[in-house]
């Protein structure tokens, strides 16, 4: 099996409107989304061997909240990640090596959602499958949708099974619970 981590980039500032999409930031948010977020991956044992990160400054800030990562981890920046389209991302999934096992994109909306949505397929979520039906109500920021792929990478828009799906809220609930 293969797992596949889908990361909507954590809440960006608008504040500058100077600035373009591209060069946009983090805000205090989405700082704190992203740092706890990196908390809820160690405990769930998440540890991506690749990570394709658009080439956008909210998608690579929310990166540098995630690390330390492991040594072994290999991070990819791509351009053509950025606001990029479910056929886009599945194209760079496309070509990632037959022996990595463990991928994450870190990139944007509504690509992401509708990649997820894509995998999940209309069957899933009609059957309620878990999760399913909150992906399909949305991919808030920062939040981390983790599939498990049974064949290899090429054939990922054959679909994949959802295993969960955290929002920010979902770890911020879990920090109360465990405090």
């Amino acid at each position: 099996m293969r797992q596949l981590l889908l990361l909507r980039h954590a809440k960006s500032n608008w504040d500058d409107p100077t600035l373009n999409d591209h060069d946009r930031p983090l805000d205090a948010e989405g700082r704190a989304a992203a740092t706890a977020l990196r908390a809820a991956m160690l405990d769930l044992g998440l540890a991506p061997e690749l990570i394709l990160v658009s080439s956008s400054r909210r998608t690579r800030e929310t990166l540098e909240l995630l690390e330390p990562l492991a040594e072994t981890t290999r991070v990819l920046r791509s351009s053509e990640l950025y606001l990029a389209s479910p056929a886009q991302i599945l194209e760079q999934i496309a070509a990632i090596p037959a022996e990595t096992r463990s991928v994450m994109v870190i990139a944007h909306n509504p690509g992401l959602h509708d990649l997820a949505m894509m995998l999940i397929g209309s069957h899933a979520i009609s059957l309620n499958q878990p999760g399913t039906l909150r992906v399909a109500r949305g991919f808030p920021t920062a939040a981390l949708a983790e599939f498990s792929v049974a064949g290899p990478w090429p054939t990922l828009a054959q679909g994949a099974r959802l295993v969960r799906f955290l929002t920010p809220h979902d770890v911020q609930q879990t920090v109360q619970n465990n405090a």
